[in-house]
């Protein structure tokens, strides 16, 4: 076998790059958890000192992590002053986690995956699958926060305008199924949004259920939003006005015959609204950022709790429009289509 030494050397430094990647993941946790970054946040340039005695850290420790900040372009190094700084841009994305673009917490999500790889080892060689309940406490959490950043600046402003009628139907009052709510982020905010609106969040992880109604408790939402343990083919049939499935369906044992339920607990003028991971229909549309991250979270994660259900179908985090749609219309639904897009997400919309 011939080796093309040019090839070669650029393959190399794409690896040492990716491998690079994942040490500044749990610099940025540490930054986050410590407070590093919240210390710099507007104050302009600061010497290492400064910040180690405004987040209240060693300052040796500090410093080191700020040159490994710096050299990852995570931060911005004056070396005229020795001084560091976290610009504005950087400062929404590490800072702010009431903004749009935050993203610490989703560190988490392969911190857990790490600690789950004898795990998934097992799998890969017997084809068995791994229940979701059955990875590291830090994916749940990690993907709760995650999910939160998009769903807090999308889901009530953008997402559910663009579900034709939804906007009207949840003013006057229309009883709302989340199905594989998780935390509940996302029915508590609509819950938040809609207050003429009941919510019922299902999910079949019991530590979610829990935390999810803790959550619901603190903010004062759980007279309208409500929690209980069911999966997605055995939640009551209450005559849904909207059924949400939120970065969840692909991660089912049978799809279509958690559609075909959703059809069945709808009112006759019920609405499905679906949010999956965005992806394109043909794999060689997916070779991409976004699609390394859901291909390989798919691999560790949605794959296999899929396999460990009945049927086991195992759609991925990478379906795409057009297998989501088959889908539906297998599952009875007449129409089927997609009301907007982002970089991360589909939003879709299905009716019986």
């Amino acid at each position: 076998m011939q080796v093309n030494e040019e090839k070669l050397n650029l393959f190399l430094d794409r690896v040492v790059s990716d491998l690079a990647s994942s040490y500044v993941g749990i610099m940025v946790s540490l930054g986050s958890k410590l407070g590093l970054y919240q210390a710099m946040a507007g104050a302009g340039p600061l010497t290492s000192s400064e910040i180690a005695q405004r987040a209240g850290c060693g300052e040796r420790y500090v410093r080191e992590w700020l040159n490994a900040q710096s050299a990852a372009g995570y931060l911005l190094y004056h070396p005229e002053s020795e001084t560091y700084e976290l610009s504005p841009e950087q400062a929404m994305v590490l800072a702010n986690s009431e903004g749009p673009v935050y993203f610490p917490p989703a560190w988490e999500v392969p911190a857990s995956m790490w600690h789950d790889e004898d795990q998934a080892i097992e799998a890969f060689r017997t084809g068995n699958g791994v229940p979701w309940g059955s990875h590291h406490e830090r994916l749940y959490c990690g993907t709760a926060a995650f999910f939160r950043t998009a769903y807090k600046s999308q889901l009530v402003s953008n997402w559910i305008p663009a579900v034709e009628g939804l906007v009207e139907k949840l003013e006057r009052g229309a009883k709302v199924a989340d199905v594989g709510c998780g935390y509940g982020v996302s029915t508590r905010l609509m819950a938040e949004a809609f207050p003429n609106s009941t919510f019922f969040g299902y999910d079949s992880h019991e530590g979610s259920i829990a935390i999810a109604r803790e959550n619901a408790r603190e903010e004062g939402l759980d007279t309208r939003a409500t929690f209980e343990i069911a999966t997605a083919k055995d939640y009551p049939n209450e005559g849904f006005d909207l059924i949400c499935f939120f970065d969840c369906l692909h991660d089912m044992g049978d799809p279509i015959g958690a559609a075909k339920h959703a059809k069945e607990c709808l009112a006759e003028d019920g609405t499905v609204m679906l949010i999956e991971p965005f992806a394109r229909d043909r794999v060689e549309e997916n070779l991409n950022p976004v699609g390394t991250l859901y291909y390989s979270a798919s691999s560790m994660l949605c794959c296999a709790h899929s396999l460990s259900e009945e049927v086991g179908m195992a759609l991925g985090a990478q379906a795409g429009e057009k297998r989501l749609a088959d889908v539906f219309r297998e599952a009875g639904f007449r129409t089927f289509r997609k009301a907007s897009e982002t970089p991360f997400n589909l939003i879709l919309e299905a009716k019986p």
